[in-house]
């Protein structure tokens, strides 16, 4: 049974990270970093409509990232970033844009949106790097 030891479902390696941030957070943070690019604070209803969720989804998931000390609201229902929210955000964009330009690369096409979207919750930092680094060989 020794070849079956480090086998789990995925949320048990879920469940191994131990991390407070969820996929749906990383989601949401991702597009207020994207949206926050200018410096200006995002409005909840804009984040709302641009992940197509309703506001009052959107206003819940920022007030979990509030608590992770990622974002702060403002006043009138705007997020800003945080320098933790601002470093992890642009890791994240980092990562999204690493892997488009990957799936985009290997399957020969110019939109892998929704691929990158499925799988850029489960990619160590490492082969994200990795997938750079071979990227800045070979394009």
């Amino acid at each position: 049974m020794a070849l079956t030891d480090n086998f789990y479902t995925l949320k048990g390696y879920s469940l191994l990270e131990h991390t407070q941030i969820t996929s749906s957070m990383e989601d949401y943070l991702e597009m207020i970093c994207r949206l926050h690019s200018d410096g200006q604070p995002v409005r909840i209803k804009e984040l709302a409509e641009c992940l197509h969720v309703k506001p009052s989804s959107a206003s819940k998931m920022t007030g979990n990232l509030r608590k992770q000390g990622l974002v702060r609201f403002e006043k009138y229902g705007t997020v800003s970033l945080t320098e933790d929210g601002m470093e992890l955000g642009e890791y994240l964009l980092f990562r999204h844009e690493v892997l488009r330009r990957f799936f985009c690369y290997i399957n020969q096409n110019s939109n892998e949106l929704e691929q990158v979207e499925k799988v850029e919750h489960f990619i160590e930092p490492e082969t994200v790097y990795n997938i750079q680094k071979w990227l800045d060989k070979f394009t």
